[in-house]
């Protein structure tokens, strides 16, 4: 026999020695395909509801949706809340109003309307709708009501919900499009039904209003002294004029505290139901995408229908075979190199690096909005070079809203800015 020791003979004493691995490369998450074509072409969706933060393209995600929609043969309606009368433009018109106003679309096989809110207007028509001619012509008339039509905080957001309330009664379009008005809290359009409910049916309006309620000089003998007292210092604060405005506006409006909750949970139903989904619309900024997740966190509590993100002015590289780094040192070469267009070459490649590093910065702030929100599907939608101002700007958008996913300048998906990263 030999003498070669065994295997476990012949490893050395002590601990094993270190390795070293080098990781593997990171997995871009990866974010579910948004299919807006199928979504407004279905005859199963009947509202879509676009939302998100202030100045990230609502309005023209809105209209460019519709006017696909119409071009497929649906019967559509845009309500827009934006002040900026930018919709009216851009579908040609001189302007818009509370009502719906037909759009000619040529060889368009469906509908097109637009209009925009007019939040006093709608408000005046509910009063006239919900009470006695007397009555109406008291409340249209009265001063704390003429405020808090025009410019009380929430009246624009509930008075969207009343005016999306309206246009599906009628069932004159089988597909509305709301662009929801511009807000700071991304809960501001979910919370507007309720919030005007309780503001009028309030226990300080109810307080203050009291002595009116309980009947006059003769109710006065059954209201407490504490409450005298209370109501002296208010109408000091207030003023006795507005103390006793809001006193005569409660008093006429009584009988439609009732009206205002049911349409507002009416309204708050349909939101819920089959056939409405919300679509989410952000620009790969931190407050914007923030904002976003915060609309997507709302409307997964209140077991609201989302759709999806549309990611919108997004900055997707002419090729991706070129890389920043590498476009940065092919400038610096080429310079070197000199010759006849060196400068402008150099120039265009460091341009092409600009816009690697903005959609990969772009791409970072998708992939962890994906990452925290896995089951939301994608679409990203490139900026586009000026102002949309015309039906033809809104086609131009259509398309990249609906397009097939695959189908890119790179090859990249809807989904994504750039190319993931693989393991």
């Amino acid at each position: 026999m030999s003498g070669a020791p065994l295997p476990e003979e012949a490893a050395p004493a002590g601990p094993a020695p270190r390795q070293h691995h080098r990781p593997a490369p990171h997995s871009a998450p990866q974010a579910l395909p948004l299919d807006l074509a199928d979504l407004i072409t279905s005859r199963d969706t009947r509202i879509v509801v676009c939302c998100g933060a202030g100045g990230v393209g609502k309005t023209t995600t809105s209209a460019a949706l519709a006017l696909a929609a119409a071009e497929a043969g649906r019967s559509v309606v845009v309500l827009t809340i934006d002040p900026a009368r930018r919709l009216a433009q851009s579908l040609g018109l001189v302007e818009l109003d509370n009502e719906p106003r037909r759009v000619d679309v040529p060889g368009a096989p469906g509908e097109l309307h637009a209009m925009m809110l007019d939040m006093k207007r709608t408000f005046d028509d509910i009063v006239v709708a919900h009470s006695t001619p007397e009555r109406a012509e008291q409340i249209l008339e009265n001063p704390f009501y003429v405020a808090l039509s025009s410019s009380f905080a929430g009246t624009q957001e509930y008075m969207a919900m009343e005016k999306l309330g309206q246009l599906r009664a009628s069932e004159q379009w089988d597909l509305i499009i709301v662009d929801t008005p511009p807000s700071r809290s991304a809960l501001d359009f979910l919370d507007a039904p309720n919030r005007m409910s309780r503001f009028l049916d309030g226990t300080m309006i109810r307080l203050l209003t009291a002595p009116a309620r309980a009947g006059g000089r003769a109710g006065m003998r059954f209201v407490s002294a504490g409450f005298l007292v209370f109501s002296r210092i208010i109408s000091k604060v207030l003023g006795g004029q507005l103390l006793r405005d809001i006193s005569a506006f409660v008093s006429a409006l009584d009988t439609m505290f009732g009206g205002f909750r049911e349409r507002a949970t009416a309204t708050y139903e349909l939101l819920r139901r089959p056939g409405t989904w919300f679509l989410v619309v952000a620009t790969p900024e931190p407050d914007a995408l923030r904002e976003a997740s915060y609309f997507v966190d709302r409307l997964s509590a209140e077991e609201m229908p989302l759709a999806g993100l549309v990611l919108n002015r997004t900055h997707p590289p002419a090729t991706t075979a070129l890389s920043a780094t590498r476009a940065d040192g092919a400038a610096e070469e080429v310079l070197e190199a000199g010759g006849e267009g060196a400068e402008l070459a150099a120039g265009a490649l460091r341009v092409h690096a600009e816009r690697m590093t903005l959609a990969a910065r772009e791409q970072r702030l998708a992939d962890r909005f994906t990452s925290a929100h896995p089951e939301v599907a994608v679409r990203t939608v490139p900026a586009a070079a000026g102002d949309v101002h015309d039906l033809d700007g809104l086609r131009v958008m259509a398309d990249a809203l609906t397009g097939p996913d695959g189908d890119t300048p790179t090859g990249v998906p809807r989904t994504r800015v750039l190319p993931a990263r693989r393991s």
